[in-house]
């Protein structure tokens, strides 16, 4: 405690006016013409500190005097003014920083999206090629895309283990750490990628003979040759995946984006060329996309290495590094499990309802992946700015409370504009992707669904990156585990009652929204990421997976 203890000239009065302490972190500065008040200190004032007698310093020339407080009005009414002034300040400050927060979500996840729209774009592009000459290698495309960029997604829990654990040691301020966790999810990463090649040389055909179906037999000899072409890739597009995840980790989002914007290039050019001119058809399309997915791979971890890290440098995890890993990953694989198992059961039922029914939900899936990776970024920022605020040496929970309110409201009006874009194009430009009018009929009667579950994804997706980078878990993975479950009889029952596709995106509005209230519900309550003084979960060694 600092003691204010008043000068010679008045020692004369030591039992009329008693000594005032205030605390360490406080600075008073009470002048007697204006009566001004400065304490920098979070705390509100307390006029409780303020004695019966009163000596103050006057900060022009450093003289004392004694101000009378008994039953004074005025008194009343600076203490009063004074708290008024610093609430309004506080809440400047805080509109402030939620606006400053806005910009600088927007730098990072601006680019960030580029990220995620070139994966989508590029099958987006195989679609509209594809479906300009046939309709049948269209549909194909469908159980075709499900054993390739679904099935892909099923190792995002990569990516978001690393990102995650990169933000975290960066957090610590421990760098060493950071070039040994991406050594390690780097061979992870490429072992992954090898075990994909071999699985679907060997029982691809068969895993896509089980997907379609007897009613489907003819799509599969096109939707083979599509997946045996574009397992090639399988080991870059995972090491690339790390090694973008890293960068994004690291606040960078500019980098990986140059890489997949190239990569998006390279592939639509391969799809005009190969298939259009050269008429090699839905082979020329999975060269095209594979080529680009190695080319992307490449130039990322390049990206990498120009920041100081060893992109090409591999470590062979210990078990404690495993457990540490899948610590994370484990719920995290759960989770995204969960998400592909109930987008591929949507495929599953629109394929046993006819050619016309599966290209056109082929056409619609497309449009809304290619719409709800925008929305991804959020997650991603989630991921690599949360930590520093939830368990960072500048630990603060109200900043993080405020960057969730930040990202929600980005997330709402993001949502709203692609329900209303991607719910038009079917409508106005459907020819890019299919001249079958029966086709395109079919498209145009699921718009409600449609738009419904599209609009809330930007905000199901921030908060749940926000539930990743505070790592609860458990929460997520079982959440998750049961909005499958159910949506999944759903879904079986629309299938046995013949509700067509309508059915089919009705159930994906279920899922969509009840993951939303879901996760919001868990971070608000007491025991969320963003109230809870509760540290343990943070400490890798202690989670298990799901």
């Amino acid at each position: 405690m600092q003691q204010l203890k008043p000068p010679n000239s008045l020692l004369p009065f030591p039992k009329i006016i008693p000594l005032i302490t205030f605390p360490f972190n406080s600075k008073l500065s009470l002048l007697t013409s204006h009566f001004h008040i400065n304490i920098n200190s979070n705390k509100p004032f307390n006029k409780n500190l303020i004695s019966h007698k009163l000596y103050c310093s006057n900060t022009q020339n450093n003289e004392f005097e004694a101000i009378n407080n008994d039953n004074d009005p005025l008194f009343s009414k600076k203490i009063g003014s004074f708290e008024n002034e610093r609430s309004s300040n506080n809440n400047n400050n805080s509109s402030k920083s939620i606006w400053d927060q806005m910009i600088e979500i927007i730098k990072f996840s601006g680019p960030a999206t580029g990220l995620w729209v070139c994966g989508p774009l590029m099958s987006l592009i195989d679609t509209a090629v594809i479906g300009q000459g046939s309709s049948i290698e269209l549909a194909a495309l469908g159980p075709g895309t499900v054993l390739c960029d679904y099935m892909s997604y099923v190792f995002m829990f990569l990516s978001i283990a690393t990102s995650n654990m990169v933000a975290t040691s960066l957090a610590r301020q421990d760098e060493k750490q950071v070039q040994h966790q991406i050594s390690i999810l780097l061979f992870v990463g490429l072992s992954c990628g090898v075990l994909m090649l071999f699985f679907t040389k060997l029982y691809g055909a068969s895993a896509l003979n089980a997907f379609a179906g007897a009613k489907n037999v003819h799509l599969v000899p096109a939707g083979n040759t599509y997946i045996q072409i574009r397992a090639l890739a399988w080991p870059a597009i995972l090491v690339g995946w790390v090694a973008q995840s890293a960068s994004l980790g690291m606040k960078d989002s500019m980098g990986p984006l140059k890489a997949l914007v190239v990569a998006s290039v390279v592939n639509g050019i391969g799809d005009i060329v190969l298939c259009m001119f050269l008429g090699y058809g839905i082979a020329g399309a999975a060269w095209a996309t594979a080529v680009s997915q190695v080319i992307a791979a490449y130039i990322v971890i390049d990206a990498l290495n120009k920041k100081g890290y060893n992109g090409y440098s591999l470590s062979v995890p210990s078990i404690t590094e495993l457990q540490e890993i899948f610590a994370i990953a484990g719920p995290v694989f759960v989770t995204i499990v969960s998400k592909v198992a109930f987008f591929s059961l949507i495929v599953y039922c629109a394929t046993s309802m006819g050619t016309h029914t599966i290209a056109a939900h082929q056409v619609l899936n497309q449009i809304f992946h290619m719409c709800a990776v925008w929305g991804e970024p959020l997650s991603q920022t989630s991921q690599s700015f949360m930590p520093e605020l939830l368990y960072g040496a500048n630990r603060n929970l109200a900043k993080a409370r405020d960057l969730l309110k930040s990202l929600l409201i980005i997330g709402a009006s993001v949502g709203l504009v692609l329900g209303i874009v991607a719910t038009s194009i079917p409508w106005l430009v459907p020819n890019v992707f299919t001249p079958d009018l029966v086709v395109i009929a079919e498209m145009h009667t699921v718009w409600i669904p449609f738009f419904l579950s599209l609009c809330i994804t930007p905000c199901i997706l921030s908060c749940e990156g926000t539930l990743l980078a505070g790592r609860d878990l458990k929460f997520i993975s079982l959440s998750m585990s049961g909005c499958f479950t159910l949506g999944a009889l759903v879904l079986l029952f629309v299938k046995s009652q013949g509700l067509g596709l309508v059915g089919c995106w009705t159930a994906l509005v279920g899922f969509q929204w009840a993951r939303f209230f879901l996760s919001l519900r868990r971070i608000l309550s007491p025991d969320g990421v963003l109230f809870s003084e509760d540290l343990s979960r943070f400490k890798l060694a202690e989670v298990k997976a799901a």
